[in-house]
């Protein structure tokens, strides 16, 4: 019977150091990201955008067409965007809200002068989708456009 008793002692110590060993950090809890870090966390595509009743918009309508493309977003608090061909769109600063509803950005010329500064509000953001809403007139919040965007592993041109 001792044997018995050392026999089972033993598998349960490989069975717990087995248990023990199964357990890593991708078990443990991750830290909630603030939004600005969720949306400097990847890379961005344009990838849809959906009109006020929820129907499908293509991409060159004239509506969304300049809104459409990669974008990056640095932790920095600095952004680039590129057209879907890879030329340049814009650069500058951004900015998120401390509760996610709102995206700034200012664009910024060579010089670093103030193109202009363009606040948008945030539907969605996950590190699954950042999507935004513009309004064709802003003194009609019937009529909207939200710009839907993808993770994407498009390399940053140079």
């Amino acid at each position: 019977m001792n044997h018995f008793k050392k026999i089972v002692l033993s598998f349960a110590a490989v069975l717990g150091l087995a248990m023990l060993a199964g357990c890593n950090k991708d078990d443990e809890p991750q830290k909630a990201l603030t939004p600005s870090e969720v949306l400097a966390s990847v890379a961005w595509k344009t990838t849809n955008a959906k009109n006020n009743k929820g129907e499908n918009v293509v991409l060159t309508d004239v509506n969304v067409a300049n809104f459409v493309g990669f974008a990056y977003f640095k932790t920095d608090g600095t952004f680039t965007m590129y057209n879907l061909d890879d030329s340049p769109k814009m650069h500058g600063d951004w900015t998120v809200s401390a509760d996610g509803k709102t995206r700034t950005i200012v664009a910024k010329d060579a010089a670093g002068a103030t193109l202009f500064t363009r606040v948008v509000d945030i539907t969605v953001l996950t590190k699954d989708e950042f999507t935004y809403r513009i309004y064709p007139n802003n003194d009609d919040k019937s009529i909207y456009f939200d710009i839907v965007h993808t993770p994407t592993t498009h390399e940053e041109p140079k």
